[in-house]
């Protein structure tokens, strides 16, 4: 891989040239905004491949979508806010675009609490962190880097949504999932250079009574792990287990359904009480991506889909395996594809070379076996060339029952 984005931006961008455009509104642009400022960038937009961030504005600055930005700005130098630079930097490239800036510069000296922002000062500090290791491992090819891990501790959830992305609509007996998953997570850890967020979720995490002891484990490894708990908002949070996360770097994320989140507003007054960082968002629309399908695909249009996939770096632990994303690996927990090795890294075999395996597989830039099954999970379908599902639909919609699939 070449890197064609440059660290250097303050000096590059303070000279004068084509507008200065931020790519990718991310839960820090904020922070790159203000950054941009005080150093004297002038910032004349925003863009985004998500149709529900486009037509909003963000401290003055309209949000275009990214296709529509030869329009607005035939020339544009472009500041990636994006975790995965070289993914917005070849979209950006093939609509003839040459300048590209890592914000890494201006983020490394930020100072948050200078300034305000919708999240919180200690969320948005977490993020900004979060976006720094991921800027610096793309500057260094050798690291292995892990913007995030998703630990998957239960599929049952308390939701039953029928085009859940996660496949839980699928699940007939539901389980924990959480044996041995502190030794898998530690595991990783030793063979990997650095993880930035370790995302605890389900199904609806809430669900395993153990749920706490696993969150905590995962932060007594090493205090510097940050941690985000992924919830739906119906299940409340008792006062004792709030407090025994003080002192650590322990987030929830909440997603509102409306009515469905039955005890969000109970579950927010809780966190704001003990002092917990949150943040909550609408659920919105989804991409439709949920059906399981061999689809045989040739190579070429399978890399095509892994190119365009926004979850291909969603790194999932389930039931002691690694994996790329979250529907090859509830797929393969569900047995709804076939067993192929190269497809995951069972993080608690005894084998050699570990550390390798895992290489493999987040350096991997062409497709898996897996991909083969998946409908697709683009940014923005109606822009996507290789994509097999319906396009955006609405959050949330409940099945009575589990939903049949052909097991292999």
């Amino acid at each position: 891989m070449i890197n064609k984005a440059k660290y250097n931006c303050i000096k590059e961008l303070n000279k004068e040239g084509a507008p200065v455009v931020i790519a990718a509104v991310t839960q820090e642009i904020e922070a790159i905004i203000n950054a941009c400022k005080a150093n004297g960038i002038k910032v004349e937009g925003l863009c985004d491949n998500e149709t529900r961030k486009v037509n909003k504005k963000i401290k003055g600055l309209e949000v275009i979508h990214t296709t529509n930005l030869p329009k607005k700005f035939p020339k544009a130098r472009l500041i990636i806010a994006y975790h995965n630079i070289q993914e917005i930097v070849d979209q950006l490239t093939s609509m003839g675009y040459q300048d590209f800036y890592s914000p890494l510069e201006i983020l490394k000296n930020y100072d948050a609490s200078k300034y305000q922002h919708n999240l919180s000062q200690s969320y948005i500090k977490n993020k900004i962190l979060i976006s720094v290791k991921s800027h610096e491992a793309y500057f260094d090819e050798s690291l292995v880097h892990l913007r995030s891990i998703d630990i998957v501790i239960t599929t049952k959830c308390s939701m039953k949504c029928e085009s859940c992305a996660n496949l839980m609509q699928y699940y007939t007996s539901p389980q924990n999932t959480d044996d041995k998953i502190l030794t898998a997570v530690d595991n990783l850890n030793k063979n990997v250079d650095g993880i930035s967020e370790f995302r605890i979720i389900g199904g609806e995490p809430l669900i395993n009574k153990n749920w706490h002891k696993i969150t905590n484990g995962v932060a007594e490894q090493d205090s510097s792990h940050k941690i985000f708990v992924y919830t739906n908002g119906t299940i409340p949070v008792k006062d004792d287990v709030l407090k025994s996360f003080y002192g650590k770097n322990i987030n929830f994320y909440i997603t509102d359904y409306g009515k469905l989140s039955r005890n969000i507003d109970r579950l927010e007054q809780s966190l704001k009480n003990h002092k917990i960082n949150y943040y909550r968002r609408p659920a919105g629309n989804w991409v439709d991506c949920s059906s399981i399908r061999k689809h045989n695909r040739s190579p070429q249009d399978n890399a095509i889909m892994f190119k365009e996939c926004c979850a291909k770096q969603f790194y999932t632990l389930l039931s002691g395996k690694l994996y790329t994303c979250p529907f090859i690996s509830n797929a393969y927990e569900l047995k709804a594809i076939p067993n192929n090795p190269m497809d995951y890294v069972d993080l608690l075999e005894n084998g050699q070379n570990l550390k390798g395996k895992i290489k493999r597989l987040v350096k991997m830039e062409k497709f898996f076996p897996g991909c083969d099954y998946c409908d697709g999970r683009p940014y923005d379908p109606t822009t996507a060339k290789v994509y097999d599902g319906k396009g955006l639909i609405v959050a949330g919609k409940q099945t009575q029952s589990p939903i049949s699939f052909k097991k292999i």
